[in-house]
């Protein structure tokens, strides 16, 4: 499908698009605008989903914004554009974290984002156990430089690397799971089954715990009520990759979202799942334990992959109108 002019239902189909992003806890926290002029589809922060506990510097809320700037391009590319995108691009407005101006229309669009277009409504969560097949190597490869190709670093470690981030994460589920504050805020987007928000997570969409207690996963309802899914075992040798960039400014955030969306995309291209382990991000000591002695790594996000079940989707707000 293409189109030369910037109409409506080009805008809804970008649209669209950037809302199936993925953010955390699904509190899909951006605002979209169309700057008539420029004809650029402008992506605001919306802080009122923000969560003050587990993310005070607004750090993940930047990522999950990034996240949907990468599927508005993914849906240009698809349409026969190639987008032109500013980051951070008014001093005066810190709220505006990019525009993504649909120019450049092409015959034959690159194919590298366009390719990725049928995996954005096919990509989600999954929070069910994963087989433990591994994923070859040449897959793994395609992660890493989708990442690399948005100016970050996926790094995939061995047997006892991927122990270590394991280890530093469920010391920070621990940690979460004793702060009154964290736990009420994790639970507070947590919705009811038969409800239509559509924003949060609904209980059918989470995961259950891990019966070894390997696999530190987020527990977003804690202790009581009695969670509803009885434990399972899940993969032996996990497959996780750290995402990471160089500098830690609001722009490497931004970045690092549109890396994270760009490695999701080709990771469900091949037919894997993904989760996100985001809890050692949320506390300084445990993120810079993440980190190691390396001088120039700023974790970002822990993503966890591989086969399985697909689990539960979470819902989305309807397309916004710019």
């Amino acid at each position: 499908m293409q189109t030369r002019e910037v109409d409506a239902a080009a805008v809804q189909a970008l649209l669209a698009a950037a809302v199936a992003a993925p953010s955390i806890h699904n509190t899909q926290p951006w605002r979209f605008g169309l700057d008539p002029e420029s004809r650029s589809i402008e992506v605001r922060v919306d802080r009122r989903r923000r969560l003050p506990m587990a993310d005070p510097d607004l750090r993940a809320l930047h990522l999950s914004v990034g996240a949907a700037v990468l599927n508005l391009r993914v849906a240009a590319a698809h349409l026969g554009w190639d987008p032109l995108v500013r980051l951070l691009p008014a001093v005066h407005d810190p709220d505006l974290l990019a525009t993504v101006q649909p120019a450049g229309h092409r015959a034959d669009p690159p194919p590298p984002l366009r390719d990725l277009y049928d995996a954005v409504e096919r990509r989600h969560t999954s929070r069910m156990p994963f087989t433990g097949r591994p994923v070859p190597e040449p897959v793994v490869t395609e992660m890493t430089g989708a990442a690399r190709a948005e100016g970050a670093h996926l790094e995939v470690p061995d047997i006892l690397g991927t122990r270590r981030l394991l280890r530093l994460t469920r010391a920070a589920e621990m940690r979460n799971a004793l702060h009154r504050d964290r736990v009420a805020e994790a639970r507070g987007w947590v919705t009811a089954p038969g409800t239509d928000a559509p924003y949060g997570i609904p209980a059918t969409a989470l995961g259950p715990l891990d019966a070894s207690g390997r696999m530190p996963v987020r527990d977003f309802t804690g202790t009581p009520p009695a969670r509803w899914l009885p434990a399972l075992r899940f993969e032996r040798h996990a497959q996780v990759a750290l995402l990471w960039t160089p500098r830690d400014r609001r722009e490497d955030w931004v970045r690092a979202g549109q890396a994270l969306e760009r490695v999701l995309l080709t990771a469900t291209r091949h037919g894997l799942r993904t989760s996100m382990l985001h809890q050692a991000m949320e506390w300084p000591d445990l993120r810079a334990a993440i980190a190691g002695p390396r001088r120039r790594c700023c974790p970002q996000l822990l993503i966890r992959f591989g086969y399985g079940p697909e689990g539960g989707r979470t819902p989305r707000a309807g397309t916004p109108h710019p």
